[in-house]
């Protein structure tokens, strides 16, 4: 059976707060390994600490009220030689089938499953947050036994079946001899008690399947992928466990000018040649819903970049923006008519310029200074 975290403090179930503190603080002088050095009062120091941690969380304690032990899963065995953990009862469990050894019942009231749910969102919405209705399909608190899992909402009593162990014991002949194994309880399932009405929209377990309406709350700056916690949310545990929680993975669409890196954002210029030598202007609508005008200066060569700082994402959770920037893309015409020809024709004959085969040194240290000249922006 759970443990009676009241009767280790000596105080009642309706006790507040400021009594279960006065209680442990009474029984703490007289037990604390300052005062008594024995080895009955370390043992009897450890459950009133216990105790008083139990009863002052919220959570724990309505675990505690609803009949079951949150700490019950606290100390689950591990580690050991091929996964037996190193017990000898273990190892007759793997022969066997059940324990060799009683381990008692098992509680009732467990913790709720987390869930997971995607929702997507556009890049305006990323930049600026957003609040996004969602639908939770999942395992919530029965509203007509209140967890408790009872139709008259009263409390589990003990399994005639297995007197509150939770297992029911059986002798086993075997290659060893006859063998003391134990198995849950079929009556109770393991529990140790059973509900005697059981509640007739739950069927007992204390929660049922049902849709909930959420508004989650997406902060800006937030990027494609990440995952928004919301703590309680989750599924309810069995018997009314305490909820698991919601995550929330956010699914960015694409968007028609910007692509976003980190917190920066980068797009595309297409540039007449005229532009690229004499120089433009561009406007373009930011995600802030202002217009923003790219400089374009003369000479602009193909693959240049135009960095706008501060015209990016806002930093997740932070200070400061990315920055936008903007890629060069420089356009030859193909068809011209005999009016333009003639013009560039003429821009030939006046520029004096003729094409030429570059020399491998000379493209190489061109590429070093582009670099260069990158990083130091």
């Amino acid at each position: 059976m759970a443990r009676d975290y009241y009767g280790i403090l000596g105080v009642d179930r309706s006790a507040s707060d400021a009594e279960i503190k006065k209680a442990y603080r009474s029984l703490a002088r007289k037990y604390h390994p300052d005062v008594n050095g024995t080895e009955e009062a370390a043992t009897k120091f450890r459950e009133i600490s216990i105790a008083q941690e139990v009863l002052l969380d919220p959570e724990k304690r309505r675990i505690v009220d609803m009949g079951g032990d949150p700490l019950e899963q606290a100390a689950a065995p591990g580690g050991g030689f091929g996964g037996f953990g190193g017990g000898l009862g273990d190892i007759f469990e793997a022969f066997f089938g059940a324990a060799a050894g009683g381990r008692g019942p098992r509680s009732r009231v467990q913790p709720g499953n987390d869930a997971l749910l995607r929702t997507t969102i556009t890049l305006g919405e990323a930049y600026s947050g957003v609040k996004k209705d969602i639908t939770v399909d999942t395992a919530v608190l029965c509203d007509h036994c209140s967890g408790t899992g009872s139709e008259s909402k009263a409390k589990p009593v003990p399994c005639a079946s297995c007197q509150g162990t939770g297992e029911i014991q059986e002798m086993q002949r075997s290659f060893l001899g006859n063998v003391m194994t134990s198995r849950p309880c079929p009556t109770c399932q393991g529990f140790g008690e059973r509900i005697t009405d059981p509640c007739h929209k739950c069927g007992g377990d204390g929660r049922m399947r049902a849709r909930r309406d959420l508004v989650v709350n997406v902060p800006a700056g937030i990027n494609d992928g990440m995952r928004i916690r919301m703590a309680g949310q989750g599924e309810v545990g069995a018997g009314g466990g305490p909820a698991g929680d919601l995550y929330v993975e956010v699914s960015m669409e694409p968007h028609p000018v910007f692509r976003r890196d980190g917190d920066d954002l980068h797009m595309t210029l297409t540039v007449p040649m005229v532009d690229a030598a004499l120089g433009t202007d561009i406007e373009v609508e930011a995600l802030s819903g202002e217009q923003l005008t790219v400089h374009v200066a003369p000479g602009s060569q193909p693959s240049d970049q135009i960095h706008l700082p501060g015209a990016g994402m806002p930093k997740l959770r932070a200070d400061g923006t990315g920055d936008v920037i903007a890629h060069v893309e420089v356009t030859v015409p193909k068809d011209l008519d005999s009016e333009s020809r003639k013009l560039l024709e003429q821009l030939r004959t006046h520029r004096e310029e003729t094409s030429e085969v570059r020399l491998a040194a000379a493209e190489q240290e061109n590429l070093f200074s582009r670099l260069r000249n990158r990083f130091r922006r």
